[in-house]
């Protein structure tokens, strides 16, 4: 490039010369002409223009991304911020002079993204309507005994002396034998259920101090902390084929004479605390009833006190390991429920003994507050800045999104006690899940009258009743109508849409809407949205869509 410039100015030069050398100009001296050489030539910078962005296309964008960011707000169940976000994604689409409907593409987007956000509100009011129950896992009781009842690994010599070890240098309250047995559910949690082993001693890490300080207080032995990996894995959510739940496999009746309330609204054998309690409580009473021996009170909380009694009598053996060594008086899953928990203990108490990692007791600690009603979990988790199933974690007896009606106690993230607390003295009431209540007035009324009347299913009437689908009603008698609760959403203007420009929109009915109701949002009348849409009653579903003109 230098040899090309420099051959240019040199011609440059030349032309010049010869142009002056036809005038009577004095010459000069060639010394005295300014050289120039390339490295003195300056080019000057010319910026890359920007490309152009069409100012349409940039709006559609940015709604496009406060939309994402509602989304993600939503899922962690964020509700007022996810509706903020969304309002904000429809109004910067209506900034647009003449309105959203003077460019084809904005009113397209502005309908996309109404639909989308209507579907996705229509999703969170009917997560948090109050019918929405907790989701739950399979116990791990059922699928221990289904292995154990298919095959045992042969008890080793090398088991046998790890135990022998260790039973001498650890310290248990519980009686621990070391027989074939014991050994032999050594290997299948070593080998077969390895994973479920090594993941139940993670679960059981945050719930063993409180677990072990209340045994401790009601005089049981601390090694029946254990027990709990057998029957549950230490999951709280545990529910069995015979609907046995939580930590400790409670079933319905014993759970319930054992203190534990089972409503609607809460099921407390999925509550670590009373259900640690409540097992502790049983295990002491399981014990007495057998003089002190541990090892049929454990065969009696898997098989039931009057089983085992009845096996003891008929057998006339009061020795668990003589009475287990046939299969004449009990099931194979009571036969091998003690040298499981057995093996469950001496790992758990040593576990780089037998393989497995240790693990670091971590207690779950929390703020625990007392909210005056019926709250939805979502609106708790946006306060204190977390997930709501960060909140159901805290609260597994919870089995809807919303707290019981009336005053209940609620675990929080530790720190937020003031937060939330701060928040609810200034709640507005509307904030708090509305349940309505109905009264039968007729004889000849019945779950499905009633369920058809206020647009529920009969089997949702039911189950908030506590009543069986074919149960009679009384006259008089008072029954709870769920209702939708999120008002977060719920009372926010219909996504804008009465807002946006004149001419007709589409409304999600949503669980709990009126004909009535819907009119007054748009200032409109039952008559004409009953016209407009061809309708002969005022009976709504949820999902319906309706069409309402604006003027």
């Amino acid at each position: 490039m230098h040899k090309i410039l420099t051959r240019l100015f040199v011609l440059a030069g030349a032309g010049l010369i010869v142009g002056c050398s036809a005038r009577t100009a004095p010459e000069l001296p060639v010394a005295a002409l300014p050289v120039t050489t390339p490295e003195q030539v300056t080019v000057p910078d010319v910026a890359p223009q920007a490309p152009l962005v069409d100012p349409t296309t940039a709006l559609i964008t940015k709604s496009e991304a406060l939309f994402a960011q509602g989304q993600a707000e939503l899922t962690l169940g964020h509700l007022t911020a996810a509706g903020g976000l969304f309002d904000r994604a429809l109004d910067l689409l209506l900034t647009v002079p003449g309105g959203a409907r003077s460019d084809a593409r904005v009113r397209t987007q502005y309908e996309r993204l109404r639909s989308r956000i209507s579907a996705l509100e229509i999703l969170a009011l009917r997560e948090g309507d109050g019918f929405t129950q907790t989701e739950t896992e399979p116990a791990v009781i059922d699928r221990l005994l289904d292995v154990a009842t298919l095959s045992l690994p042969v008890a080793t010599k090398e088991t046998e002396a790890a135990v022998a070890a260790d039973l001498a240098t650890t310290v248990h309250d519980l009686p621990i034998d070391n027989n074939e047995r014991v050994q032999s559910f050594i290997g299948l949690f070593q080998t077969n259920l390895r994973d479920f082993m090594q993941e139940s001693l993670q679960r059981s890490a945050k719930y063993l101090p409180m677990v072990q300080e209340v045994f401790r207080s009601e005089g049981i032995p601390l090694d029946l902390a254990y027990l709990a990996i057998v029957e549950s894995g230490y999951k709280t959510n545990a529910l069995s084929r015979a609907a046995a739940r939580g930590m400790w496999q409670f079933m319905p009746a014993t759970g319930k004479e054992h203190g534990l309330t089972q409503n609607w609204f809460l099921d407390e054998r999925s509550d670590p605390e009373k259900a640690t309690r409540a097992a502790a409580q049983y295990l002491k009473a399981l014990n007495r009833t057998f003089d002190g021996d541990w090892n049929l009170a454990m065969a009696s909380y898997n098989a039931g006190p009057g089983r085992l009694q009845r096996a003891v009598k008929k057998s006339r053996i009061n020795d668990y390991w003589k009475l287990t060594a046939t299969s004449r008086y009990l099931p194979k899953e009571t036969r091998n429920y003690v040298p499981m928990i057995m093996a469950a203990v001496l790992i758990a108490k040593n576990p780089e003994a037998y393989g497995f990692e240790a693990v670091p007791v971590d207690r779950l600690v929390f703020d625990r507050i007392t909210v005056p009603d019926a709250i939805d979990l979502r609106t708790v988790a946006e306060w204190t800045d977390v997930t709501i199933e960060q909140i159901r974690e805290l609260n597994p007896e919870l089995r809807r999104t919303t707290t019981p009606v009336g005053a209940h106690d609620l675990k929080i993230p530790l720190g937020t006690a003031p937060i939330v607390e701060a928040r609810l003295a200034s709640a507005d009431p509307s904030l708090f899940a509305k349940f309505a209540t109905y009264k039968t007035t007729k004889r000849s009324e019945t779950l499905a009258t009633v369920a058809r009347k206020f647009d529920v299913t009969r089997s949702d009437l039911a189950a908030a009743n506590s009543l069986r689908t074919t149960s009679k009603l009384r006259t008089g008698q008072s029954l709870m109508i769920p209702r939708a609760v999120t008002a977060a959403l719920a009372s926010r203007p219909v996504n804008n849409a009465a807002q946006a420009d004149a001419g007709p929109v589409t409304y999600h009915v949503k669980r709990g809407d009126t004909l009535f109701g819907i009119a007054k949002q748009f200032d409109t009348t039952v008559d004409d949205i009953k016209k407009w849409n061809a309708l002969t009653s005022t009976r709504l579903s949820v999902g319906d869509r309706l069409t309402i003109h604006r003027n």
